[in-house]
């Protein structure tokens, strides 16, 4: 494309919600509030696991809070700075490093909760070889191979959207740095880096829900054979709150991205996302901490030494 008539730009500008002038106030606290509950949640859930739980299920509940710190920590701040300032500047770089990060989290995410549904299938689907089987050796192995692939592969975009050339106006009417809003805004072809996207997609939406469904399938077989009420209800409560969060994550992830990009939509999409991004971790939060007896005792003994270290220090 001849470049010559066009001013490359090196900064976009985010408008959020700038069209909110009287409930700017109202919004930037709900999204504080909501921001302060996942980051404390999910400090709090990591430390317990690390404190008093130290089973594998708990190991990677702890990896996947961390994820959610990344992805809330990625977006929420700028967000709620955008958001009272009625738009706020970003250079391309930054942007494109957001995006990265984001796809960081989102393939950490799914991966983790691959794992996780492979360690509540061999805990009520082999429950004598469960021990042996999900070692210590192997989810660290399972972590640290979400993490790699995690951090590695959105590389790939990254550097393919640092290679592209950005030109004409330089709006971007959302409140982060996606993949479509990106890209709309070049001037290059983006045929190649489409294309890269479509089929990236694949192994970190579609395979880990394939596999996820093959595993709860195996699972429910397993507890329908269980001859008791009493025995289905507990070998189901241990995988309930793993199910209800996959189901909430990967369903409000479905919802954003396959509703219509039409400019009409703009509004409904960017709402959507707002619930995708700041909605759904706190959701997530609240069913890991509330549904699980475990982490709740596990934070209250937590909340209980630090209040008497607290009170310790004062005395000295």
């Amino acid at each position: 494309m001849n470049l010559e008539n066009r001013t490359v730009i090196h900064e976009f500008l985010l408008l959020a919600f700038s069209n909110m002038h009287e409930g700017k106030f109202l919004l930037f606290i709900f999204l504080f509030l909501i921001y302060l509950i996942t980051l404390i949640g999910n400090l709090l859930i990591i430390a317990s696991v690390y404190a008093h739980l130290h089973s594998p299920m708990y190991f990677f509940l702890s990896n996947f809070s961390l994820s959610e710190i990344v992805f809330t920590t990625n977006i929420t701040p700028n967000m709620l700075f955008t958001t009272i300032h009625e738009g706020s500047r970003i250079s391309v770089n930054l942007c494109i490093t957001q995006y990265y990060t984001y796809s960081v989290s989102i393939w950490a995410e799914c991966l983790l909760l691959a794992v996780m549904s492979y360690d509540r299938y061999l805990a009520i689907c082999n429950p004598l070889h469960y021990s042996s089987v999900m070692s210590p050796r192997l989810c660290l192995h399972l972590v640290v191979w979400s993490w790699f692939v995690g951090f590695t592969v959105p590389i790939i975009e990254a550097i393919q959207l640092g290679g592209l050339t950005y030109c004409g106006h330089n709006i971007i009417d959302h409140f982060f740095c996606d993949f479509a809003p990106i890209i709309q805004l070049s001037c290059s072809d983006t045929n190649e880096i489409e294309l890269t996207d479509f089929i990236l997609s694949f192994p970190i939406f579609v395979f880990p829900v394939l596999f996820i469904i093959i595993t709860y399938i195996m699972i429910i077989f397993t507890i329908l054979q269980i001859p008791t009420n009493t025995g289905r209800k507990k070998a189901f409560s241990t995988c309930s709150s793993h199910l209800m969060v996959v189901c909430i994550y990967y369903g409000s992830c479905i919802v954003v991205y396959m509703s219509p990009s039409a400019e009409r939509w703009l509004i409904l999409k960017k709402v959507l996302s707002l619930l995708y991004t700041v909605v759904t971790p706190v959701i997530n939060l609240f069913i890991y901490s509330i549904r699980n007896k475990e982490i709740r005792i596990s934070i209250t003994t937590l909340a209980t030494k630090l209040k008497r270290c607290e009170i310790h220090f004062l005395q000295n």
